[in-house]
């Protein structure tokens, strides 16, 4: 085996390896663009739609099997680093992520390979990590001079539905390969 090859095989082993469950705190559905979010205590998330009652679910795609951003999610450690970033306690709601959660790194549940998708297993539901979700615009009327930069790096994942089925608040997370 190739020195490369032995990395990527070390890399493909290490991108398993999470500490700990996370744990889903908390979620939000968007009914409209610029409506305010709703907080629930569960939600359905359906195959290559989103979640039931949140605008990303009812807008077509051109994509068969879906947007890439049926499902966002934020993680609750970095809501303290964005307030310490813009000097004021951040409410979840006004970044307008669906889910929130804490425990695991979303960013790590990001695949470095492309044959080899990692997958979210919250509930009956099984989420694909497709991205990173950057902050827009709006951030910086939201959160205030230079909330569009706290955001940067700490905005989130973008993900598709695999597997439909229930979420409820106090889930646990975990993150697993994708069986072929």
């Amino acid at each position: 085996m190739t020195t490369t090859s032995a990395t990527n095989s070390n890399l493909r082993e290490l991108m398993q390896q999470f500490i700990q469950t996370g744990r889903l705190d908390a979620i939000y559905l968007r009914p409209a663009r610029g409506a305010d979010c709703i907080r629930a205590g569960s939600a359905t998330a359906i195959t290559n739609q989103g979640l039931n009652g949140d605008r990303a679910c009812n807008m077509a795609s051109r994509n068969p099997l879906g947007s890439k951003r049926q499902v966002t999610l934020i993680q609750a450690e970095h809501l303290d680093v964005i307030a310490k970033l813009i000097g004021k306690p951040v409410d979840a709601t006004s970044l307008r992520r669906n889910l929130v959660v804490s425990g695991i790194n979303l960013l790590a549940t990001k695949s470095l390979f492309k044959d080899q998708a990692m997958q979210l297993h919250i509930g009956d539901v099984i989420l694909e990590i497709t991205g990173t979700c950057e902050p827009c615009s709006k951030m910086e009327v939201t959160l205030g001079n230079g909330g569009y930069n706290a955001m940067r790096g700490h905005g989130g994942v973008t993900a598709k539905v695999i597997k439909g089925g229930e979420i409820h608040l106090g889930d646990s997370i975990c993150c697993q390969l994708a069986s072929s």
